[in-house]
């Protein structure tokens, strides 16, 4: 009985620390264990958020980082499209428009009246996008540069 608690806590610490990196990224524990990386920072961050009601107090106030617009983003669907369809996505973003392109922009959530510059962007900066395996953060970039897009770059 001793090993399923322990094993449940865990699951249930794991789980709260991946919340707690892709979702949210607010409150008490986030800004203590801030740029820290690993396993044990998450937990910590996810602990410290958890148990004091923080994060909860935080989203419904707009304090300790959280903010109360209702959006909910999270990173990762990105970075797993964007390593899934590599190669579409380098054909299409080449051309500057195609379905993987759209879909990335869908994931992103690039509302339709930016679509067109998205894909304008990226084609007009393949070489930069496509430099190296960074493509994420290659694309991150190019979007933080580019003032009509900016908005953007935190999805990924």
């Amino acid at each position: 009985m001793k090993k399923f608690v322990i094993a449940a806590l865990a699951t249930v610490a794991a789980t709260s620390a991946m919340a707690q990196n892709n979702v949210g990224s607010c409150g008490w524990g986030s800004k203590v264990f801030q740029g820290q990386r690993g396993v044990a920072p998450q937990v910590l961050a996810a602990t410290t958020n958890g148990t004091s009601g923080n994060q909860t107090f935080g989203i419904t106030f707009g304090t300790s980082g959280c903010t109360q617009d209702g959006v909910v983003s999270s990173s990762w669907k990105t970075a797993m499209y964007i390593d899934g369809n590599r190669v579409a996505l380098a054909r299409d973003a080449a051309a500057g428009q195609g379905e993987s392109l759209d879909t990335l922009a869908t994931v992103m959530g690039i509302k339709d009246a930016d679509r067109a510059v998205f894909a304008s962007t990226v084609k007009s900066n393949f070489g930069t996008v496509f430099a190296d395996e960074h493509i994420a953060a290659n694309l991150k970039s190019v979007l933080t540069a580019t003032a009509a897009l900016s908005q953007y770059a935190a999805a990924i």
